[in-house]
């Protein structure tokens, strides 16, 4: 199994930063594409940002230009960089990890951290 720990959210006002970092701990075998994904109030779950072990990342229109994510494959940790937050950005965000424990891939998903952009 793999489990994911987020860390970083919090409140933020409009306009501001803020960084999360998600890592990743278990019987890895390989670590594959690791993402995020956000949940707003009353919404579902929606893709952030992804990247692969190669480094190609992918984003969400919605956060192109104002987060930025990184990984460091030598600990199996992910980071999501928030600049220019909005309120629309105010969700659960959740860390993913796509990795190999025995032969196949599975998809994992951490507890998730609140970001909350108010004034």
């Amino acid at each position: 199994q793999v489990q994911l720990v987020e860390s970083g959210g919090g409140l933020v006002q409009p306009g501001g930063s803020l960084s999360l970092s998600c890592s990743a701990s278990g019987s890895i075998r390989s670590m594959n594409a690791m993402g995020w994904y956000r949940q707003g109030p009353g919404k579902q779950r929606e893709f952030v940002a992804t990247i692969t072990s190669g480094g190609n990342t992918n984003y969400a229109d919605s956060v192109k230009g104002r987060f930025t994510i990184s990984r460091d494959n030598a600990k199996n940790t992910v980071t999501l960089r928030m600049d220019s937050l909005n309120p629309e950005d105010t969700a659960a965000y959740y860390c993913n990890a796509r990795a190999v424990v025995t032969f196949f891939e599975n998809s994992y998903w951490g507890q998730g951290t609140q970001v909350t952009v108010s004034s």
